[in-house]
């Protein structure tokens, strides 16, 4: 069976596409990554091509100094770059991790994935799918500004994060710059949207 490719013929030039004309989109895999959510975008968006049958989008997996990390299903994932792909890049998809406790007490992030947050150009676009939302919080994107992440986990979130405005009650929050999902379908429904 072929993969399904979603034509997108109404396409306006993108300014900070990639020399074929591509939006870069950088998937931050950190350890303790759940394959599912780490897969959502680039099912999603490698599967849009525009007229002429061309990809709209280059997903790159990437991890914070570049090495192979863990997935919470017990295989290793390995990437694809290093922290020179969120640099370049100009949407950076952050999805969840079960191998950083403390950012449910708002604990610091480790020093190498703060390094990597700290190098991603301004008004590059940041996206979180479910707890990714925890990462974008301790690294202080979040601040003053609405988000939200696993209803479940909301309250957590809210005791950890205070400055963060969490709404527990949508999908996902399209604020401009910076995007939040929910729960993990709703990482499929804020990267289609």
């Amino acid at each position: 069976m072929s993969e399904m490719q979603w034509p997108c013929t109404d396409r306006r030039p993108d300014p900070s596409a990639d020399a074929a004309g591509r939006h870069r989109i950088a998937v931050l895999a950190l350890p303790g990554v759940p394959p599912f959510e780490l897969g959502i975008p680039s099912r999603v968006f490698g599967s849009v091509l525009d007229a002429g049958s061309r990809p709209l989008y280059e997903v790159t997996v990437c991890t914070a100094d570049g090495a192979p990390v863990l997935s919470d299903a017990g295989f290793t994932v390995q990437p694809a770059a290093g922290p020179e792909a969120l640099a370049a890049a100009d949407t950076v998809i952050v999805p969840p991790t079960h191998a950083m406790p403390e950012l449910g007490r708002g604990g610091p992030l480790p020093p190498e994935v703060t390094a990597a947050i700290a190098g991603i150009r301004p008004g590059t676009r940041l996206v979180s799918i479910c707890t990714g939302s925890y990462v974008l919080a301790a690294a202080g994107l979040l601040d003053g500004r609405p988000a939200t992440t696993h209803w479940h986990l909301a309250p957590e979130f809210r005791r950890a994060y205070p400055r963060v405005k969490v709404d527990e009650e949508v999908l996902f929050v399209d604020d401009g710059d910076v995007l939040t999902s929910a729960g993990v379908a709703a990482g499929v429904d804020l990267c289609l949207h």
